[in-house]
């Protein structure tokens, strides 16, 4: 019996390794971004025997008008019946995005709610190689699109949502009062931080003693499209006691056993995505980060990282956190 060459065992290798290349792009560009997903938090953050708030948070549409599917399943998370949506940014993903995007959220009007941008609000994606993907966090383009982010703004507040970039606000959810932070795109260095400490001073000058129940702690929410370190940071600061994000993609394309290879930021590779904690200084907070729910229309591919939306329930901080 004779062995095979050298040349004929690379040949076989080679032969191999492409099978599995081309059927891990099939996958993930066929199958796995369109297999949306609910994934389910809980966060003991508000006061003791408060009820439970249902946050819905959306990141990362990047919505083209013909993806019915995608704006189909949007709308049916109105049946998780959420008592406040939360919405990182990037929603248009192409001129004419908003269509999508209003018809994928029109079940939310009435539904209380607050948005920050991400670049991808103010400008349409162009082509790129996919794999410069992996070489760092991207940069910006000078061939981009300019998007219709007024009409976004107009469409969010006909909703009843507030806009949370480089801004603060208060309202009160099934009688737990809330206080919200945010900033503008902090990838492309438009979150102001330096406006944050008066925004809040601000805010906090005029509501009224009255204008929640007396006997409840406020819970600060920090809401940012980018989790850059020094957002981060900041919001801990100012303390927050929960963090909304998006922007990763959760890595996108990951490594099964091993997770994102990339965050498209500074954020930690292990926190690409779900919940962790964000520790600075002497203060911590909770930090959920959204895989997000689409991905350029330049580089539609998904592996081992699903769309997802996030359903979480803020509860009393009596309930253990699991």
């Amino acid at each position: 019996m004779t062995s095979r060459s050298p040349g004929r065992a690379i040949g076989a290798a080679l032969a191999t390794a492409t099978a599995l290349g081309a059927g891990a792009l099939a996958w993930g560009s066929l199958v796995e971004r369109r297999n949306y997903r609910v994934r389910r938090e809980t966060l003991p953050v508000l006061d003791a025997g408060a009820d439970p708030i249902r946050v819905l948070h959306i990141s990362d549409l990047h919505m083209a008008p013909w993806q019915r599917e995608k704006q189909e399943w949007v709308r049916s998370l109105a049946d998780l019946e959420p008592d406040l949506v939360i919405n990182t940014g990037d929603n248009l993903g192409h001129r004419d995005g908003i269509e999508g995007v209003r018809y994928a959220l029109a079940p939310f009007k009435d539904v209380p709610g607050v948005f920050v941008h991400g670049s991808n609000d103010y400008f349409g994606p162009t082509g790129k190689n996919p794999l410069s993907y992996l070489a760092g966090p991207s940069g910006k383009s000078v061939a981009a699109e300019r998007l219709d982010t007024s009409a976004l703004e107009e469409f969010f507040a006909s909703l009843g949502w507030v806009d949370l970039n480089n801004a603060a606000h208060w309202m009160t959810v099934r009688s737990s009062p809330l206080e919200f932070i945010g900033t503008a795109d902090a990838h492309r260095n438009w979150d102001r931080l330096d406006v944050l400490p008066g925004a809040i001073d601000e805010l906090r000058e005029q509501v009224e003693p009255d204008d929640g129940p007396a006997d409840r702690e406020a819970v600060m929410i920090g809401v940012t499209h980018a989790p850059y370190q020094r957002v981060l940071d900041s919001f801990v600061t100012h303390g927050a006691e929960v963090i909304f994000a998006g922007h990763t993609h959760g890595g996108q394309v990951c490594v099964p056993g091993v997770g994102a290879l990339v965050t498209n930021c500074d954020l930690p590779r292990e926190k690409a995505s779900g919940v962790s904690l964000w520790h600075h200084a002497l203060g911590t907070a909770f930090l959920e980060v959204s895989a997000g729910l689409g991905t350029s229309i330049y580089a539609p591919v998904r592996f081992a990282c699903p769309p997802e939306a996030v359903l979480v329930t803020l509860v009393g901080s009596d309930i253990g956190y699991s």
